[in-house]
């Protein structure tokens, strides 16, 4: 049975849904790096960068190569980057709204909770 297209992008999103993953992305958008660049960038323990970079080269968003004891990955395609340009677009619109609401809130006039209004009794 064949998974719907909504349901392959949802599980597409969870998997990109982990700081350290993004992070990664983020990093290898430049061109490859070693996983000791990583390290240091990321500052995490080996283990847990480990484990994420499995978790992108399973699903096919990253390559790695070997020289050596040298491992280093690359983005399999230029899309993922493209698409990390693409939410920084939004999140910077997103962002920008926000701003935009909070200074008119706080060059508002309106007193900032109703006040309580006489009951004639």
């Amino acid at each position: 049975m064949q998974r719907p297209l909504y349901q392959v992008k949802a599980e597409f999103f969870r998997m990109l849904g982990h700081p350290v993953r993004i992070r990664v992305l983020e990093l290898l958008q430049n061109g490859p790096v070693s996983v000791r660049d990583l390290l240091i960038d990321i500052d995490i323990e080996p283990s847990n960068l480990s484990q994420q970079l499995a978790v992108l080269r399973r699903s096919g968003i990253v390559v790695s190569t070997r020289e050596g004891t040298t491992v280093t990955y690359a983005l399999a395609g230029g899309d993922v980057a493209e698409l990390l340009r693409a939410a920084r677009r939004i999140l910077t619109d997103l962002l920008a709204g926000q701003t935009a609401l909070l200074a008119e809130l706080q060059d508002s006039d309106e007193p900032d909770r109703p006040t309580a209004q006489a009951v004639p009794e």
